[in-house]
């Protein structure tokens, strides 16, 4: 019973990760229909950021620890904002463009963290707390799981309020629905489509500086190895669907967990999954039709 305790805990943390990155996925496209291949390279700035302020402050304390996530947080806002204006804001409804320009920057970041930071893992540091364990029902869970759960909650809840309660999220849902009428009314949803972007870039970057926790180091592919099972944590809970993400990303974690520790094939059961959904619901779990 304890090994299954530790197994569902552990892959709901690994699982809090993958879905900082998908939410910002799944954001971006369900708003805007852009397919962001560079999101890796938000998450990896913001971690190498997060990295740099801690090196500079020294110590592992919880103030240095927090104010790293948001750090990595404001990094990564602010490169996916670049990015909106400088190379997609010209390119919606082209999606063959976005696809080429998204992959080309997030090949180039790649290059210039290499030459920036090298190739040899950076290791991270934080709190004493994250590396010890609370014992959960006879399970040894360690801490810093928790921590990802909670980031992962927190930042769902945000951008949940934020759509639902907020003036720019009430332009954002109506933007979608009818662009040309809102834009007649006055309303510019150009910004409000930049605020998206910057939230999903946000999302990357807290997930970047808790993923270097994770593995205990960060390099210039981390975001590139998180990408390709937020894609599949995308696809599989519906390409656009934030409640569809969440899902996923928890159920493909702790598939992912089990088949690790019981068969060793972690990786090939997340990809028939992947194809099981492909095969008999498209759209994902909670993903429109259209999606």
């Amino acid at each position: 019973m304890s090994t299954v305790i530790l197994l569902l805990i552990t892959g709901l943390g690994l699982g809090a990760l993958y879905f900082l990155v998908a939410s910002g996925l799944s954001l971006i496209y369900g708003l805007m229909d852009v397919l962001n291949f560079a999101h890796g390279a938000f998450l990896t700035l913001g971690a190498f950021a997060g990295y740099e302020f801690a090196k500079a402050i020294g110590g592992a304390s919880w103030g240095t620890f927090l104010i790293s996530i948001l750090i990595g947080a404001i990094v990564g806002a602010l490169f996916a904002t670049l990015t909106e204006l400088l190379l997609i804001r010209k390119l919606y409804e082209r999606l063959i463009e976005q696809v080429l320009v998204t992959v080309g920057l997030s090949l180039a970041a790649v290059a210039l963290f290499e030459g920036i930071w090298g190739q040899d893992p950076l290791y991270t540091t934080g709190p004493s707390w994250l590396n010890q364990t609370t014992n959960v029902l006879g399970a040894t869970i360690p801490n810093d799981r928790f921590i990802y759960i909670i980031a992962a909650v927190l930042v769902l809840l945000a951008i949940v309020a934020f759509l639902k309660f907020t003036r720019y999220g009430l332009i954002i849902r109506a933007g979608v629905e009818n662009r040309s009428m809102v834009t007649a009314l006055g309303i510019d949803v150009r910004t409000a489509f930049t605020i998206v972007f910057a939230i999903g870039g946000a999302a990357a970057g807290i997930g970047g500086v808790l993923a270097s926790h994770y593995y205990g180091s960060v390099t210039p592919y981390l975001g590139g190895s998180l990408l390709i099972f937020a894609f599949i944590v995308t696809v599989i809970g519906g390409l656009g669907s934030l409640a569809g993400a969440a899902i996923a990303s928890g159920l493909v974690a702790v598939l992912q967990q089990f088949a690790n520790y019981y068969f060793g094939l972690g990786d090939l059961i997340v990809v028939l999954l992947l194809a099981a959904v492909l095969l008999l619901r498209p759209s994902g779990l909670l993903g429109s039709k259209k999606a």
